[in-house]
């Protein structure tokens, strides 16, 4: 990594080495959706992937990002553990890796020093190829300070592999016994693995990280930020709220990313409800200058 003359972070050519060793599990993951060709489908199968999916990408949406990325509510140690084991199910590393590089994301959007950009970058390079690269591999702690000191979050982030592994043998395990006692389901340890953990994983993947691309080229602005975030309402839909992007970017730090009444933003509407029960508080509302 060296620095620019503005004191940004800029990838050397030695960053942005592909980690092959370290990456061969990721690959190989996307590599067994392929097998559905060969394991076929079940409606239970199906019905996993989906509702994997939607857990995950919750727990990306709500924890990783709004409240490790920018702390926009707060919640207790017990429950900070439980958000950031659930967001390492879905396969992008650590609470504390993603957190880091999200908030360089927000300092150097669309900049020299902004890793997954398309402005800067290739396509391909900002939707994929940063996130397999040596540069982007270390959690860069100074820039999570505030939860670098929690043990438990460390422990997740060095180990990122382990839970994403439970969850493997669990929808193996599960497939195995529905094939074993329920077989008029039509199901199989195979299917389970390849539609429950592969596809389900992969689609969770790409989906997420369309904002980092496509929301930064197709969609309206609807304000003026210092970057090419955009809105769009597909992505919202897909992403549980989080395709407000432009919205986001003009005033990060509420919860709340939807801002008008038919910007559907589901994570927003399950962490109100959340905080209605005392799971959450503190929610960071929106100011009065971007009401309208």
């Amino acid at each position: 990594m060296t620095t620019s003359t503005l004191g940004v972070p800029v990838a050397s050519s030695d960053d942005r080495q592909i980690e092959w060793r370290r990456i061969a599990p990721w690959l190989a993951m996307q590599a067994g959706c392929l097998l559905v060709f060969v394991v076929g489908w079940s409606p239970v199968a199906v019905l996993v992937a989906v509702a994997l999916y939607l857990i995950r990408m919750f727990a990306v949406t709500a924890f990783y990002h709004r409240y490790f990325g920018h702390r926009s509510y707060t919640m207790s140690r017990t429950m900070q553990f439980l958000g950031a084991l659930l967001g390492a199910t879905a396969v992008q590393r650590g609470a504390l890796w993603w957190a880091a590089h999200h908030r360089n994301h927000h300092r150097t959007s669309d900049g020299e020093g902004d890793r997954h950009s398309p402005h800067t970058h290739s396509f391909w390079w900002a939707q994929v190829g940063w996130f397999v690269t040596r540069g982007a591999w270390q959690t860069d702690m100074s820039q999570v300070r505030d939860f670098a000191k929690y043990p438990e979050l460390v422990w997740l982030d060095r180990h990122d592999r382990v839970v994403p592994a439970v969850l493997l043998v669990a929808l193996a395990a599960l497939g195995g016994a529905l094939q074993r006692f329920y077989p008029e389901l039509g199901t199989s340890m195979a299917q389970m693995v390849v539609w429950g953990f592969c596809i389900s994983t992969t689609v969770l993947f790409h989906v997420t990280a369309s904002i980092n691309t496509l929301a930064h080229l197709f969609g309206r602005r609807d304000w003026p930020t210092r970057d090419h975030s955009r809105n769009s309402f597909w992505l919202a839909v897909l992403t549980l709220g989080e395709g407000w992007h432009n919205n986001h970017h003009w005033h990060p730090g509420s919860v709340q990313q939807g801002f008008r009444w038919w910007q559907i933003d589901i994570t927003y509407y399950v962490l109100r409800a959340m905080s209605l029960v005392g799971l959450v508080s503190g929610i960071r509302p929106l100011p009065e200058r971007v009401r309208r």
